[in-house]
């Protein structure tokens, strides 16, 4: 009875606004944007396009593809959750193949060799990012977008930050990395937000070690949004001699 007393347009406009909302809510999964973020103020950091740049991608990553925050709705979508079984998400693949888990993403897979991922365009045609480049000791700020889990009301999740030995032949598995997390980041440290909960950028800055060889090393974001709901990008750092 409802519907009747609607117009086309009107009913439209409702259809419309249902699809919005289920769809927010389905991709609010999130994924490492950048690897090495610099701040045009490191007094006043901010995580926005306009107040920074991005100097080193994860593996692959489309440059001016879809806006900052929307690669969750990409195809294939950016953000990748990992396989509930095998046992468990500690024992899932660790960086996405495009192909496994229960929201398989882009593929992250290491190139060969490993500047592969970082030179040419991906399948869609699209220029991807640079490799992130950097010495031991250095600082690197990694930035995400929020995907509305840095309200108030969402629990505090931890982004962790690991990496692999030096010049690794293969990608480590995800118990590989858990035996070496370097960081923890705050993932509600965002900026700008005034803006719409889902595109608030975030992000933290951490040091690498400075016992770190000269040499590539895969670097994982790892980052749990519920138990068993866990999200990764992979990246490879380049260390150079200081």
């Amino acid at each position: 009875m409802f519907f009747t007393t609607l117009s086309k347009a009107s009913l439209a406009v409702l259809v419309a606004s249902m699809i919005l909302v289920l769809t927010q809510k389905a991709e609010a999964h999130s994924y490492a944007d950048c690897i090495d973020w610099r701040f045009k103020d490191p007094k006043n950091p901010s995580w926005s396009d306009k107040n920074g740049a991005c100097f080193g991608f994860a593996r692959r990553f489309p440059l001016k593809s879809k806006p900052f925050a929307k690669l969750d709705s990409d195809d294939p979508n950016r953000h990748y959750q990992q396989s509930h079984k095998n046992p468990d998400p500690n024992h899932s693949l660790a960086c996405s193949d495009g192909k496994q888990g229960e929201e398989p993403g882009a593929d992250e897979t290491m190139g060969k060799p490993i500047s592969a991922a970082y030179t040419g365009v991906d399948k869609r045609g699209r220029k991807v990012g640079v490799q992130t480049v950097s010495k031991p000791g250095g600082q690197l700020c990694i930035r995400w977008p929020a995907k509305n889990h840095a309200v108030k009301d969402e629990k505090n999740q931890p982004v962790t930050i690991a990496l692999s030995e030096v010049n690794p032949t293969k990608d480590p598995t995800q118990l590989q990395f858990l035996s070496n997390i370097v960081t923890n980041l705050n993932y509600k440290n965002c900026s700008d937000t005034n803006l719409n909960t889902d595109i608030w950028p975030c992000g933290g800055c951490f040091t690498l070690p400075t016992t770190l060889k000269p040499g590539n090393f895969v670097m994982q974001w790892r980052w749990k949004l519920n138990s068993d709901e866990w999200y990764t990008s992979c990246a490879d750092i380049d260390v150079q001699a200081k």
